[in-house]
């Protein structure tokens, strides 16, 4: 089936859906997007299904040429994109034709950009996703390499012009505060260093990739020894020996020995994920319930909406 030839991945493109449910147990990474925000855009651009595959570009610099007619819809990080060198802007549906070349540029802020088609793009479904974690080294499973072919779920679809409200976009370049949700051994971590935490500032080194993020900073100076492995949720922010937080994204490791003061929502991980080396963020805590009643409102925002004929906004069901 014909779609996309790539010409050029860039640093790295995967696949991603939402990712794997049910499998950690079995020592599988959950997988997915890394941000839910601009993934969920890409998607509804496309009035596709939540779950649909995008391709997840990292720091722009993919090439593709459309072997046949089609459409595609862009949203992430703030990058240009050309369809036969002409420049357009992301956070909206493009119409390729066929013989069209489309390349991502370079990102100027942000690390992440997804590339959808209507219905998602028909790769090899694996435990029950099409998510690709790299490290795990499952054939079949693999990042996009040169040549690949991305074929979408529905072979033609009509084009309809959209565009991502400005309200609604990602601006990566802001400070970030991050949420933290209480975890297990948050009694065990004494109040000084809590404090510590959460009325500095850190950084995002440059460790830091779809596994998690390790952040440069104040150290906690007494946190708790290494306690008994427990399975790990995405999101959850473990203190090392060197006492520097290491936050945990989607292809983390499912079992860990380092406590944790807390964890946080899958927005804003989305949102971590999204900044580049040397930005700064802080951390405070927050109510389990208000962490979960925003992420009910997001996904029933994105069910629950239809766009007007215009494309340009969305009005409620």
């Amino acid at each position: 089936m014909s779609g996309l030839r790539v010409i050029n991945p860039g640093a790295r493109a995967t696949v991603q859906d939402s990712g794997r449910r049910g499998y950690r147990r079995h020592g599988l990474s959950a997988g997915g997007a890394l941000d839910i925000h601009s993934f969920s855009w890409a998607n509804k651009l496309l009035d596709n299904p939540a779950n649909c595959a995008c391709v997840e570009i990292l720091l722009g610099g993919f090439e593709a040429e459309a072997e046949t007619d089609m459409v595609i819809a862009v949203a992430g990080a703030a990058t240009s994109i050309r369809v036969n060198g002409n420049t357009a802007d992301g956070w909206q549906t493009v119409q390729l034709h066929k013989g069209d070349t489309i390349a991502v540029d370079p990102t100027r802020s942000g690390r992440i950009t997804y590339l959808a088609t209507p219905g998602g793009f028909d790769t090899t479904t694996w435990f029950g996703s099409r998510s690709v974690v790299v490290r795990e080294q499952i054939e079949g499973i693999e990042a996009i390499q040169k040549g690949d072919i991305l074929s979408p779920v529905h072979a033609t679809a009509r084009y309809q012009p959209r565009q991502v409200p400005e309200r609604f976009r990602g601006h990566y370049s802001d400070r970030l505060t991050l949420r933290l949700v209480p975890a297990a051994q948050y009694s065990l971590f004494h109040q000084e260093d809590l404090l510590r935490l959460t009325t500095n500032t850190y950084r995002v080194s440059n460790q830091s990739d779809r596994m998690g993020f390790r952040l440069d900073g104040p150290a906690l100076e007494r946190a708790p020894e290494g306690i008994i492995s427990e399975g790990i949720a995405v999101g959850s922010v473990q203190i090392p020996g060197d006492g520097k937080p290491i936050v945990l994204l989607n292809d983390c490791q499912t079992i860990g020995g380092y406590p944790k003061p807390g964890t946080l929502g899958a927005l804003d991980a989305g949102e971590l994920a999204q900044r580049l080396p040397g930005q700064e963020l802080e951390f405070c805590f927050a109510n389990l319930a208000d962490v979960q009643n925003e992420r009910v409102v997001f996904h029933r925002f994105f069910s629950e909406t239809r766009w007007n004929s215009d494309g340009a906004d969305l009005v409620w069901i």
